[in-house]
């Protein structure tokens, strides 16, 4: 695969972190209203292109005030004969964001875009281009398919810290150069605000980047829009986001920690006097919409959905999940019937029938949550559950009920190539799961990896359930509790498809990019 270069706040910031010569920060948005700013729009919050496919791709970018959108592409970064194409106008009623839709490109190819923001007034007033690049999906194998996946950003107050350089992580991935990167959830800690300076154990002290925003938990659309603004900040992520174009799912953290549809927040829990769950994942939902480009999902489409099959070529589907929007309530999971379980029932009967459909060698299922791991729900005061496995290796119950169905439907329907690519649980670590070890036994093998964080605490290895079988290949975690990026424990995964044999290679890397542990699979087997 060819190798690119990188293209070339209504905020506080606290202390001296703003001279850090490790990080570039966009200019502060003041009080004052967007439209008595005087000069030509900018664009310093960077740009992004997510849900590319072999002709088309969706490019975001955010302005400062009012402005037109402009995307210009070309095949070279010279932009010699650019291709035009007249996007949003942005405005307060995105938060200034906007996402152009670019249609009609050449499969297989490197696409340099342009993004260009003029004045609503004066066509000819732009701002100062901002670039960025990205390949669309080949036609064909050849070329093989290489992607990242990783989640859980900025989470338990570890926030951007310039004194490391902010995050790093997303150098070293994009020194891997993959077609693209799959965020598995978690790309914001609404709930959990950044304070200026945390302890460390050793006695040094951790110090964040601050925004007004993200002094207390979210709860109106203003600040949860302020959350998704905040990871921008950092210069390692805005460059990322110029060279790598994104699939993007969502979790519990971008509204509050394990959330389910329905649920009435505690009166104990006085950091929140917004109650309803339900109204703050709606705000969640619009600024989520408005900060990333997604395909199912635009700024105020009540219809829209974060669950979608992202095709890349004959090689690879991605079938990114929702486990998170038409889930149940979080409970004992102990239930003999559960027809809604994690997914909901008609977003089992999608991914059922997409699954059948698919004919790409490789079927990536993108869950913001994993299988086999006991992941407790501690904001409850019963022994509730939040994921799947509720401790039982006994018959399924409660949620396993529902990947149970999953589960037999690939074997009895003979679907080859399935894979479960996962995060949540801040650490790293490689299952694979098989009936002879299991109680169910009605499926064929198959394997889950999890990765993240990319800049989280990092906390000790989840309980196995043996309900569905697994063995835990490989695992690297902590022995204690949220041990801070400084500690190390910052992971990401790395999906390789050679395109000739079809094999595909998983690597399970550290926030340097060192290689902890590779898995090899075989295409056109239904388990494995």
């Amino acid at each position: 695969m060819s190798h690119r270069p990188l293209p070339g706040r209504r905020s506080v910031l606290r202390g001296s972190l703003a001279a850090s010569a490790a990080l570039t920060l966009p200019p502060v948005l003041g009080a004052a209203p967007a439209f008595a700013l005087s000069g030509r729009p900018k664009a310093a919050w960077g740009v992004q292109a997510g849900d590319v496919s072999a002709d088309s791709g969706l490019v975001w970018v955010r302005s400062d005030r009012p402005a037109r959108m402009i995307v210009e592409t070309a095949a070279t970064e010279s932009f010699r004969n650019p291709r035009r194409w007249h996007g949003p106008l942005l405005g307060a009623g995105t938060d200034f964001t906007g996402t152009t839709r670019l249609h009609g490109l050449p499969a297989g190819e490197q696409i340099h875009y342009r993004v260009l923001l003029a004045d609503p007034d004066d066509p000819r007033r732009t701002g100062d281009p901002v670039t960025g690049t990205f390949r669309t999906t080949p036609l064909g194998r050849r070329r093989g398919v290489r992607f990242l996946w990783s989640g859980d950003l900025a989470g338990q107050g570890w926030g951007i810290n310039p004194d490391l350089g902010g995050y790093r992580i997303y150098d070293a991935m994009a020194k891997l150069d993959p077609d693209f990167f799959l965020c598995s959830g978690d790309n914001v800690y609404a709930d959990g605000p950044i304070p200026a300076t945390q302890a460390l154990p050793d006695g040094r002290t951790w110090r964040n980047i601050t925004t007004e925003e993200k002094s207390k938990v979210a709860e109106t659309l203003a600040e949860y829009r302020g959350n998704f603004r905040y990871n921008l900040l950092d210069e390692n992520l805005r460059r990322f986001n110029a060279q790598v174009p994104s699939v993007i799912q969502w979790d519990d953290h971008e509204v509050r920690n394990n959330w389910y549809p329905g649920e009435v927040i505690a009166s104990s829990d006085t950091r929140y006097t917004e109650k309803s769950i339900d109204v703050l994942a709606a705000r969640a939902r619009r600024a989520f919409s408005e900060y990333f480009p997604l395909s199912t999902l635009r700024p105020g489409d009540r219809d829209g959905r974060v669950y979608r099959v992202m095709r890349h070529g004959p090689l690879l589907d991605v079938f990114v999940l929702d486990m998170r929007t038409y889930r149940n309530a979080n409970s004992p999971d102990d239930q003999t019937v559960d027809p809604q379980g994690i997914l909901g029932a008609e977003q089992l009967d999608w991914l059922k029938r997409e699954l059948q459909r698919s004919r790409a060698v490789w079927k990536v299922i993108a869950a913001d949550m994993p299988l086999g791991l006991v992941v407790p729900d501690p904001m409850e005061s019963r022994p509730n559950f939040e994921a799947v496995a509720q401790g039982d290796p006994g018959a399924p119950l409660g949620r396993e009920l529902q990947i149970a169905e999953l589960l037999r439907f690939i074997k009895h329907r003979r679907i080859t190539g399935t894979l479960w690519l996962t995060a949540d649980v801040h650490h790293t670590s490689a299952q694979h799961y098989h009936p002879s070890r299991a109680a169910f036994t009605d499926f064929e093998p198959f394997w889950e990896f999890v990765s993240g964080p990319l800049n989280a605490g990092a906390f000790p290895a989840s309980a196995l359930d043996g309900t569905f079988g697994p063995d835990r290949v490989f695992v690297k975690a902590p022995t204690a509790p949220n041990v801070s990026p400084a500690g190390g424990y910052q992971f990401f995964g790395e999906v390789d498809i050679d395109g000739h044999s079809g094999e595909l290679t998983v690597r399970l890397r550290e926030q340097d990019g060192t290689v902890l542990f590779t898995q090899v699979l075989q295409p056109g087997l239904v388990g494995q």
